[in-house]
């Protein structure tokens, strides 16, 4: 069985060792899922994504150390660098995923990438048991989408003194939890934080996806349909998105840190 070729990229990011790792593994066939998720545990990265090309484009899937998920920004991003660096796609034009949350399309965006997928709206919720116990927290509001609760703060230095109780957080029903609060600088216009324990991501440094219940969000708040998101993790990352619709556009950088070959 032939090798595959495999990257490391820093997404949303403009330079290594910041924004999101992910790693992409470039195939030429279907692989087993289980043999993709033993890839995705041995990576160790919040998210592996493969894919391969197809008669309408690419195939791509994503795992987390512990499981396949629905929807992923940063590894998407990330594909997308890749095939485009490493000359296996043209630069001109779109590609189109096919992935389990359908078509997602990606296209250049000055010296980075653009990526057009679904807004996750989040609607109004009662906070489930245990959820702001384990934040630690007072809210100024709880709502919910069909992946992750999201969880308003009252200020930014709240979002960044979040400490929680990871263990608690795997028990809730959610893929994970987003905590968010208007930004203080004049640079972005919300700052979030995003934990996702139960699928293995015990806090996840900038999640593409969870911008795209962030982007609707803070657009209905603040009157305005494009936005810049920091999200405070220890690496940190800048996501840029604008709402179109029931479609959120993401938009930022990437930068490959390893190339190497993945051993069948």
């Amino acid at each position: 069985m032939p090798t595959v070729p495999c990257f490391h990229v820093d997404a949303f990011a403009d330079r290594a060792f910041t924004g999101n790792p992910a790693a992409v593994c470039l195939l030429t066939a279907s692989r087993p899922a289980r043999w993709m998720q033993a890839v995705a545990a041995e990576m160790s990265l919040s998210e592996t994504a493969f894919v391969r090309p197809t008669a309408r484009g690419f195939s791509l899937r994503w795992f987390t150390p512990r499981t396949e998920v629905d929807l992923c920004g940063h590894a998407t991003l990330a594909t997308a660098h890749v095939l485009w660096e490493e000359g296996i796609a043209a630069a001109a034009g779109r590609l189109r995923f096919q992935t389990r949350s359908g078509v997602l399309t990606a296209g250049r965006h000055g010296a980075g990438v653009e990526l057009d997928f679904p807004a996750r709206v989040a609607t109004a919720c009662r906070p489930p048991a245990g959820l702001l116990g384990a934040l630690g927290v007072k809210p100024r509001a709880v709502a919910r989408n069909q992946d992750d609760l999201l969880v308003e703060l009252a200020s930014a230095a709240q979002v960044r003194a979040v400490a929680p109780d990871l263990a608690t957080l795997a028990q809730l029903p959610v893929r994970g939890v987003i905590v968010t609060a208007r930004a203080a600088d004049r640079r972005h216009d919300f700052v979030s934080r995003f934990f996702a324990p139960r699928v293995g991501v015990d806090e996840d440094p900038v999640t593409g996806s969870a911008h795209c219940a962030l982007a609707p969000y803070w657009a209905a708040k603040l009157g305005r349909a494009a936005l810049r998101g920091h999200q405070a993790s220890a690496r940190g990352g800048t996501v840029e998105v604008e709402l179109r619709g029931d479609r959120v556009l993401l938009r930022g950088g990437a930068v490959t840190v390893v190339r190497g070959q993945l051993l069948p």
